[in-house]
């Protein structure tokens, strides 16, 4: 059974800086686009940044030149590297990835969720 784990998250002030990541797990034959949402209190879950297997990347216009995403291919790995944290940036977290693995018995492709990780920034 594919599983994402998010790591990383916590409590910051405005100008730090967090890390996050998230590692996939399981029979996987594939690991496409990968990426980053978050969803604020109230509001809906909006994309932070994407990355697909070939290296390109998308960042929402409100974290470009704060956020870097990156992957490790070898680890199943997807990386957000946040600095200049704003208190606007506070959200969970979630790690998203479309992934081609084994389940329940066939070889199947479908986007994955991470459980989700904590980010607050005070100010």
């Amino acid at each position: 059974q594919v599983q994402l784990q998010e790591s990383g998250g916590g409590l910051v002030q405005a100008g730090g800086s967090l890390r996050l990541s998230c590692a996939a797990s399981g029979t996987i034959f594939s690991l496409n686009a990968m990426g980053w949402y978050r969803q604020a209190p109230g509001k809906q879950r909006e994309l932070v940044a994407a990355i697909t297997s070939g290296g390109n990347i998308n960042y929402a216009d409100s974290v470009k030149g704060r956020f870097t995403i990156s992957r490790d291919n070898a680890k199943n790995t997807v990386y957000l590297q946040m600095n200049s944290l704003k208190p606007e940036d506070t959200a969970v977290y979630y790690c998203n990835a479309d992934i081609r693995a084994q389940a329940l018995g066939a070889i199947i492709r479908r986007t994955y969720w991470g459980q989700g990780t904590q980010v607050t920034v005070s100010s």
